[in-house]
C-alpha cells in the first residue's frame, strides 16, 4: 500500500514539501487504537528503541551491582548531543563498572552542537568514542557484559551474549521473531532489527504499562521511565525535540531514531506509539509524533496545548523572519 501524506511544509502560502508515513497507537490488551499507512511493513527502528536495548542490563541487576545513578540510566537511552554533562555521565557509568573508554566499540564523532566541537578543537582536543551520541548505551552494554561474566570484546556483534540477550528481549516484548527478520548494522555498530510499527508500538505499550511482563521486567521498565522523567536532558540535550517535549510534558516518554522513526510510551494510560516518515525526515517525524499524541484522551489541557504547539512548527530563516510551517495533516 502507499502510505498517506501526514506532514506538510509550507512557504509563501503554498505547500513546498509533503512527507508520507505510517503510525500505530496501541493500547491496553494490544488493541490498535489508531493507525495510518502500512503498520505491518518491517522497518528499522534504529535508536528509537534504546530503552529496550538497555532493559536487559537493568533487569539483570546492573544498576544495583554498580551503583548506577538515574542520570546514567537515562543516558543509556540517549542519542545525546555530546555536551559536557553527557560526557561526564558516560564516563561515570563506565568507571563504576570498572571499565575503560578503550573498551568502547561505537566509533568516535564530534559532539553535535557546533559550539561544543569548536571549543574542543580550540583547546586542542580530539573527538573520542565517549563523544559518540550512543556512548551511554554502550557503557551499559559493557557493564552488562561484565555482569554476565563474559568477555566484553566484540559486544557489538550479533552473536555476542549481550546482543543475544537484547535480541531475545526485544522479540519477546514486541511479540515478533527477530531470528527471521532482516538485521542491519546501526550507526554505532550494534545490530538493528526490522520490526513492523504495529509490533514496536506493542512493545512500548508493554514497556510503559508492564502488561504481560514478569515482575522483574516490569520493575526494570519503571526504573528506566523514572530515570528519563527525572533527567530528560540526558536523552538528547540542548535544543533537541526529545528533551524539549519530555520537559514540557513529563508524563510522556519519547525517543527518536534515525531515518524518521519515533517511539513513545504514555505509561499512565498504557499506550505505546511507533511511527516512521517514509523519506526519513526528522522534523516531519517530530511534528507527526506531537500531533498523534495530542489527539489522545489522556492529557491535561496544558499538556495537550504543548503537544499541539509542537505539531505545527514555525520555520524561520537566519534573520528570524517567519518563512513557513511544518505541520501534521489529517491526523
Amino acid at each position: 500500500m502507499t502510505d498517506p501524506v501526514l506532514v506538510e511544509v509550507t512557504r509563501g502560502g503554498i505547500v513546498e514539501s509533503r512527507h508520507a508515513g505510517a503510525y500505530a497507537v496501541v493500547g491496553p490488551g494490544g488493541e490498535v487504537l489508531a493507525s495510518a499507512g502500512d503498520i505491518d511493513r518491517p522497518v528499522f527502528p534504529r535508536s528509537a528503541i534504546k530503552a529496550l536495548q538497555c532493559l536487559p542490563a537493568v533487569e539483570a541487576g546492573v544498576v544495583d551491582a554498580y551503583g548506577m545513578s538515574q542520570e546514567e540510566i537515562a543516558l543509556a537511552c540517549a542519542s545525546h548531543n555530546g555536551e559536557p554533562d553527557h560526557i561526564r555521565v558516560a564516563r561515570s557509568g563506565l568507571a563504576k563498572a570498572g571499565l575503560s573508554e578503550q573498551a568502547f566499540e561505537c566509533g568516535a564523532h564530534w559532539p553535535f552542537p557546533g559550539e561544543v566541537s569548536r571549543a574542543m578543537a580550540a583547546a586542542g582536543e580530539q573527538a573520542e568514542q565517549v563523544h559518540n551520541n550512543c556512548s551511554g548505551k554502550h557503557a551499559f552494554m559493557l557493564a552488562f557484559a561484565k555482569r554476565l561474566g563474559v568477555d566484553p570484546t566484540g559486544y557489538v556483534k550479533r552473536d555476542h551474549p549481550v546482543q543475544q540477550a537484547i535480541e531475545r528481549l526485544i522479540g519477546d516484548i514486541c511479540d515478533y521473531d527477530l531470528t527471521h527478520t532482516p538485521c542491519g548494522i546501526d550507526g554505532c555498530s550494534v545490530p538493528t532489527w526490522a520490526i513492523p510499527l504495529r509490533n514496536i508500538a506493542l512493545g512500548f505499550q508493554r514497556f510503559g504499562s508492564g502488561e504481560g511482563l514478569s515482575d522483574s521486567r516490569a520493575e526494570a521498565c519503571r526504573q528506566i521511565i523514572a530515570a528519563v522523567c527525572a533527567h530528560p536532558f540526558m536523552v538528547a540535550g540542548t535544543r533537541r525535540f526529545c528533551t524539549d517535549l519530555m520537559t514540557a510534558v513529563p508524563r510522556a516518554f519519547v525517543k527518536t531514531g534515525a531515518e524518521g522513526v519515533f517511539c513513545a510510551t504514555i505509561a499512565h494510560a498504557g499506550i505505546g506509539i511507533a511511527l516512521k516518515c517514509d523519506d526519513g525526515a526528522g522534523r516531519a517525524a517530530e511534528a507527526l509524533l506531537a500531533s498523534v499524541m495530542s489527539t489522545l484522551e489522556c492529557w491535561t489541557p496544558d499538556e495537550r496545548a504543548c503537544l499541539q504547539g509542537m505539531s505545527d512548527v514555525v520555520v524561520k530563516n537566519w534573520n528570524g523572519i517567519e518563512t513557513g510551517h511544518v505541520s501534521a495533516v489529517g491526523i
